[in-house]
């Protein structure tokens, strides 16, 4: 052997003997074929570990999986007419709802206007009774006109009402006392009529289509004390 083989291999052994060199690392090639090798070893055991399950055979017949189809579509379609004509009421709801609040809007959109202008109607037809029989002859120039003229406004108030749905209701006296229409503010004893009939009429009522706006505001007779049962005996001869 020649002294350069001898101090090749000399140098060799100092490499891989030495203290001081790090090891050699793998190529990123190598790395990639050791995780692949592993994966397969592990693909593997879980094939070995895992039984396949085997596949459900449908033994029905033909005629039964048809008679299955058909009743499974059968029940579907019962499921959506269903829906269909839940559907449909509630549309149909819906269309009387809106027929119904359009058509109340048309009677009685007027309400909460008429009910602050009934106080008005009221005054007016206070100072027209305020004034005395006798200075409505037509005697006093001036009181006939200033009466007429309450008239006159009391008439065009009135009209405009009636233009809105609005008419007066007004019991004549002696009729029998209504609490669906009338209000009774107090109760007069001693009139010789049955209690609960109307003796006086306040303030005029006032009804919206079929809607009571106000009712009539009216003094009922009282009912006079009952005589005693059995009543008296007369010992008289």
């Amino acid at each position: 052997m020649s002294d350069q083989d001898n101090s090749a291999n000399g140098n060799t052994n100092g490499q891989g003997t030495g203290g001081g060199d790090a090891p050699r690392k793998p190529t990123p090639a190598e790395l990639k074929q050791q995780a692949d090798d592993l994966l397969a070893a592990a693909a593997a055991a879980n094939d070995d570990s895992t039984p396949e399950a085997p596949e459900e055979v449908d033994e029905r017949s033909e005629e039964e999986k048809i008679a299955d189809a058909m009743a499974a579509l059968a029940a579907e379609n019962t499921d959506l007419k269903d829906k269909l004509l839940r559907a449909a009421a509630e549309v149909e709801n819906i269309r009387r709802r809106s027929e119904r609040e359009k058509t109340d809007a048309g009677k009685y959109g007027a309400t909460r206007f008429a009910q602050s202008v009934l106080a008005v109607a009221d005054n007016l037809r206070r100072a027209i009774d305020a004034v005395p029989e006798d200075r409505k002859d037509g005697s006093d120039e001036v009181v006939k006109s200033i009466i007429e003229g309450i008239e006159m406004v009391e008439k065009s108030l009135l009209s405009a009402f009636e233009a809105n749905g609005i008419v007066p209701l007004a019991p004549p006296v002696g009729e029998k006392f209504n609490p669906n229409l009338h209000e009774a503010l107090f109760e007069v004893p001693g009139t010789g009529q049955p209690g609960g009939t109307i003796v006086q009429v306040v303030d005029a009522g006032y009804m919206i289509s079929d809607r009571l706006l106000r009712p009539a505001r009216v003094g009922v007779a009282k009912a006079d004390d009952a005589p005693p049962a059995g009543g008296s005996v007369d010992t008289t001869a």
